[in-house]
């Protein structure tokens, strides 16, 4: 198969002019310059007439300035803080009335329970995950235990809190502890 060149196939043929070794270009050099060179000198002076015209504009409109600086400084000012009204002296009504009126609420004093409350964040096999699991509930300020367990399954490390003496103040310890992802405690009455 024969090779094809298909880089230039799409360009249009070029036209060489032989290049003549040891002349020197004849006196008529700009005869032979294309008319595309000439375009950008002509531009170039069209431009600087355009920006001499401009000039010549501005300056001979800059005497013809009417002077309305007088006519905004005779503007009236503005009215000042003696000219305004007197304000109405309002009277409120709620004022007097409220102190009249107390509301009466019935508030149940709360029953203390004997019982005192723990609370189980987890149950490992080996101690080093229970004294893990230890130190992030340190890190959000609580004190937690670790309580060994033998049973017919093995020995156990539970985790524990507390203990509490309350459920309220259990439940906000659990709370602080699913802010760090801690979500497995369970609250129990102390039995131990």
């Amino acid at each position: 198969m024969a090779q094809r060149d298909y880089v230039s196939r799409g360009r249009s043929p070029q036209k060489k002019k032989p290049a003549s070794k040891g002349r020197k270009p004849s006196g008529n050099a700009q005869a032979n310059v294309p008319t595309g060179q000439k375009l950008p000198i002509v531009r170039l002076v069209g431009v600087f007439a355009l920006v001499i015209g401009f000039g010549a504009f501005l300056w001979s409109i800059k005497d013809n300035v009417e002077d309305d600086v007088d006519t905004q400084a005779s503007r009236p000012v503005a009215p000042t803080e003696e000219s305004l009204p007197e304000l109405p002296e309002e009277e409120w009504e709620y004022i007097k009335t409220l102190p009249g009126y107390e509301v009466e609420v019935e508030v149940k004093e709360q029953e203390k329970s004997d019982k005192r409350y723990l609370m189980q964040c987890a149950s490992f096999r080996t101690r080093a995950q229970a004294e893990e699991m230890k130190a992030k509930i340190a890190f959000q300020g609580l004190e937690a235990l670790i309580r060994h367990s033998s049973g017919s399954n093995g020995d156990w490390f539970r985790v524990i809190l507390g203990p509490f003496e309350s459920k309220r103040d259990a439940e906000k310890a659990k709370h602080s502890l699913r802010k760090v992802n801690i979500a497995t405690c369970q609250i129990w009455y102390w039995n131990l």
